[in-house]
C-alpha cells in the first residue's frame, strides 16, 4: 500500500462538477493498493497517520498530530501509485490491485482511521475525480508499506 499524504490547510473532491467531500485543516491521503496488500498493511499505515506530527507546535515545531490541532482527513484511492516506472516511458498498472480487493482494503482503511477518533471524508472509488488539494507548507509525507516487510 502506498499512501502520500499531505498537510492542508483545506481540500476537496468533485465528480462531474458537484462536490462530495471537502475538509479543512488536515490531511488529504491520496491511496494506492497493491495486489499484495493485506489488512496489516492497512493496519500500519492507520497507526503511523493517525499518529503521524506535522502541524507546528507554539514553538514552530512539527510536533503535533490531526487530534491534536482537530483535524480532518480526506481519502482518495489513486491505483496510480501502484505504477511500475521501471521500463519505458508509459507506466504499468499491472500490480495494482483489483477492483474485488482494493475496494474492501480501501474501505477499512477508512474506517480504521475513523475507529482512532477522526473525522474522515472519502472521494469514490473509481471515479473520475477532481481533486483540489491546497498542500500547506509543502509538506508531504510518502507511506509504502513494503518498506515495512
Amino acid at each position: 500500500m502506498r499512501a502520500v499524504v499531505q498537510r492542508v490547510t483545506h481540500s476537496s473532491v468533485k465528480i462531474n462538477g458537484e462536490m462530495v467531500s471537502k475538509i479543512e485543516k488536515g490531511f488529504n491521503v491520496l491511496l494506492g493498493v497493491d495486489e499484495n496488500d493485506t489488512k496489516e498493511d492497512a493496519d500500519y499505515l492507520v497507526r503511523k497517520i493517525s499518529k503521524l506530527r506535522i502541524f507546528e507546535d507554539g514553538e514552530g515545531k512539527l510536533n503535533l498530530s490531526l487530534k491534536d490541532v482537530g483535524g480532518e482527513v480526506l481519502v482518495v484511492s489513486q491505483f496510480t501509485l501502484i505504477a511500475d516506472t521501471k521500463k519505458g516511458n508509459r507506466p504499468s498498472f499491472i500490480h495494482a490491485a483489483k477492483e474485488d480487493k482494493a475496494v474492501p482494503l480501501y474501505e477499512y482503511f477508512v474506517r480504521e482511521l475513523e475507529g482512532q477518533g477522526l473525522v474522515v471524508k472519502t472521494g469514490e472509488f473509481g471515479a473520475d475525480m477532481e481533486v483540489n488539494i491546497v498542500n500547506d507548507g509543502p509538506v508531504t509525507i510518502l507511506f509504502d508499506t513494503s518498506n515495512m516487510r
